[in-house]
């Protein structure tokens, strides 16, 4: 069972680290235990936690005192980031990376992080397992959550098992090497994948944005008359980031994105490409955007209402009476999602609590709690029961950002009755 750090006559921290206990994997080495403890193979337990994709874990160790030795290997020579690299965990990756990492130790072929990552986007996922594993049958494939939530898809074959984030790693990791693909290749690897939601998405998009080049821009705008939706979603994809990641005051930069934006959305139907047209809209925080942010709450695909109406939810929050009506609208929304942020939106004082208290029988639990934070931050007991009933609200809660208001309103929660 997970959390259960009890295996006989196995080092605490080693079996902590197997059962994915990251409070007790925190509790241990505060307590002494060596975060460069080696099983019984001689596998540092860093290395476990990379070889389960196990996040929480790894940033445990990765926070140690005295430090994990990032760069021990294991008795085949890998450290913890070529093993990462070899797993295709995009997130635990950035994590070692982060942490300071070597990029340029090798494995026993002679690759360094670099290296090791376009061999695997070279030669491919599946052929790669059929290759180390010599095994012959078909290849289970099943959608996973990385550790930052995000959508990917694990490949086992053989006993091994990986992760499709090999090409987004190579691509993260080509800038610390001064590497810049062109923006045409950066986009013939994303097309490779036709779920928009996989790691590769957001590694070749973001590293398009990170280019800050006018030029950059304009092809990405280019790609609005493209027949593909995938190459439509691409170029809407890196706009979108350049306005969510502007901190200028420049109006003279994000205005034509913007008015790209505008007239864009009302002439596309795909809902991949929607996505990040509303969200770039949203992001602007541009009057002129608002008007158009009130059409795509009523769209078809929930996202797109959900990012729709994340942008009028500070318009809501102030008073505005059509953006406070559009929240009013989206608590009846199909999609939880949506009804979440339409409860975000009716936070302000000039919105009805009895919109909010009305929320607090919803179906959904996260609708619920935001509710009831929402009346609990107005003063307003209603909600305080559904918020009590949570019980202590830990790190790993998807509410804790949420109740630091709580915990520091004038008003105290109390406990429950």
């Amino acid at each position: 069972m997970k959390g259960s750090t009890e295996t006989m006559g196995e080092d605490p921290l080693v079996a902590a680290v197997r059962s994915g206990a990251a409070e007790a994997v925190k509790a241990l080495v505060e307590g002494g235990a060596d975060p460069n403890a080696v099983d019984e193979h001689g596998t540092p337990v860093l290395c476990l936690a990379v070889d389960a994709f196990d996040l929480p874990v790894l940033t445990e160790l990765l926070f140690a005192d005295p430090p994990v030795q990032l760069n021990r290997g294991t008795p085949d020579g890998r450290t913890p980031l070529l093993r990462a690299i070899d797993r295709g965990a995009c997130e635990i990756t950035s994590g070692l990376v982060n942490a300071g990492a070597h990029l340029y130790l090798k494995d026993a072929g002679g690759r360094d992080a670099l290296e090791l990552a376009r061999h695997w986007h070279v030669t491919g996922a599946e052929a790669e397992l059929r290759r180390r594993s010599g095994a012959t049958g078909p290849v289970v494939r099943r959608a996973a959550r990385d550790g930052w939530g995000n959508a990917c898809e694990e490949l086992s074959l053989g006993g091994l098992t990986v992760r499709n984030g090999h090409t987004a790693i190579l691509t993260e990791l080509e800038p610390a090497y001064g590497i810049k693909p062109s923006f045409a290749e950066l986009l013939d690897r994303a097309l490779t994948e036709p779920d928009v939601d996989q790691p590769v998405w957001f590694a070749t998009t973001f590293a398009a944005h990170e280019r800050d080049d006018p030029a950059v821009r304009a092809e990405a705008a280019a790609l609005r008359d493209r027949p593909d939706p995938l190459e439509r979603h691409f170029g809407a994809q890196v706009l979108r980031l350049a306005l969510l990641y502007d901190e200028s005051d420049d109006d003279s930069f994000k205005r034509p994105i913007v008015d790209l934006f505008l007239s864009w959305a009302a002439e596309e139907d795909d809902p991949r490409v929607m996505r990040p047209l509303a969200a770039g809209l949203a992001d602007a925080l541009d009057p002129r955007a608002e008007q158009a942010l009130h059409t795509l709450i009523h769209h078809s695909d929930p996202e797109v209402r959900r990012w729709a109406l994340s942008g009028l939810t500070s318009p809501a929050v102030s008073g505005a009476p059509e953006a406070l009506a559009a929240a009013l609208t989206c608590t009846r929304d199909p999609d939880a999602a949506v009804r979440e942020q339409a409860c975000r939106a009716l936070t302000g004082p000039r919105a009805p609590a009895d919109a909010l208290a009305a929320c607090l029988t919803d179906e959904a639990e996260a609708v619920r709690v935001t509710a009831a934070i929402g009346l609990f931050l107005r003063d307003d007991t209603r909600g305080d029961a559904v918020l009590r009933a949570l019980g202590p609200v830990e790190k790993d809660s998807p509410y804790y950002g949420a109740f630091h208001q709580v915990w520091h309103h004038h008003r105290a929660l109390g406990t429950a009755d």
